[in-house]
């Protein structure tokens, strides 16, 4: 009889269903994405307008996907990175007896779980932290995969303006070298990291809070069906893309004017300044509409995703493991 085997997917099978996960919600809701942005780069204008005019001209269903590609590599890779990045942290911290002695991670918490401890306790597939390490890591992850997608996020917001009139994406991808350098691969990144850094760990963070409170309201969370663990995934993932998005979205409105409107806007500072002497403090808040609702569904999609995809792959090792 062979020992038990712990239940833990490598590297790559995180990095493969951040993929999935990623290409999965860009598909879907590029349309959403493209009229944020839209939204965002006009000084006053309704998402009704906005639409609008989208769909009054050639091509109006194409054109709402405008943009998919490269917010399909952005999104696609980008989430690929942050989720194996993330789960190789938060494996860290979980091993990690400096942080269990200082209360960061429970001195019990195993890190080689079977499933059927990890069903135990909550509807997560993935190791418990306490909410500083949970906080941390997910800026820590977000914020390296967003460096490294800096180019093609650049590409995407580009590509999906009205601003621009790029044939293609190596059109694009020309013109923006030519005129700007490679800095104009990486412009806005500031913002851009100051908005997902702080995003991602709140999200972490409202969703495990979120997963052990639904789950804590079960009667018995051993017997709860698959279903179950989803629609808890599910729900904790709107739950916390709202709260994280309303607290971010400064940052985004900032971070798309940057990106449109280099030569009008010279930095973050600057430019948070110069839009709120211009079009008042509401103008950070455009696009928070269509941005929470987007991040509510993306997100909680994704997760709920990658987490049951983890969850099915180490159940299936578990069982071979036993029957070897």
């Amino acid at each position: 009889m062979s020992k038990e085997k712990p239940a833990r997917a490598s590297s790559s099978f995180h990095f493969i269903a951040g993929l999935s996960t990623g290409i999965l919600s860009a598909s879907l809701l590029q349309p959403a994405d493209l009229l944020k942005t839209r939204v965002q780069q006009a000084r006053s204008t309704s998402l009704l307008h906005t639409f609008r005019d989208i769909t009054a001209g050639p091509n109006s269903l194409r054109q709402l996907w405008r943009g998919t590609l490269p917010s399909v590599i952005r999104t696609g890779f980008g989430s690929a990175l942050y989720f194996s990045t993330l789960n190789a942290l938060r494996q860290h911290v979980a091993r990690s007896n400096l942080l269990a002695s200082t209360g960061v991670v429970s001195p019990n918490n195993n890190v080689r779980r079977t499933t059927t401890t990890t069903t135990s306790s909550s509807s997560s597939s993935l190791p418990q932290l306490s909410n500083l390490a949970n906080l941390t890591t997910g800026a820590i992850a977000r914020a390296s995969a967003g460096f490294v997608m800096m180019p093609i996020t650049v590409l995407k917001v580009r590509y999906e303006s009205s601003l621009y009139a790029y044939s293609s994406l190596r059109a694009a991808a020309s013109a923006i070298f030519r005129q700007e350098g490679l800095k104009g691969f990486f412009a806005g990144f500031g913002a851009t990291a100051v908005r997902d850094a702080p995003y991602a760990g709140l999200y972490v963070l409202f969703y495990e809070q979120s997963k052990k409170r639904l789950s804590g309201w079960k009667e018995d969370v051993r017997s709860t069906a698959v279903g179950s663990s989803v629609s808890i995934n599910f729900v904790s993932g709107v739950m916390a893309a709202g709260l994280a998005t309303a607290v971010t979205n400064p940052f985004d409105a900032v971070k798309t004017r940057l990106q449109l409107m280099p030569g009008r806007y010279a930095n973050m500072v600057q430019a948070t300044r110069r839009m709120v002497r211009e079009e008042g403090v509401r103008s950070l808040f455009d696009g928070l509409g269509l941005r929470a609702g987007r991040k509510a569904v993306s997100s909680a999609l994704a997760w709920t995703v990658y987490e049951e995809l983890i969850r099915r792959a180490e159940t299936k090792w578990v069982e071979t493991d036993v029957s070897m």
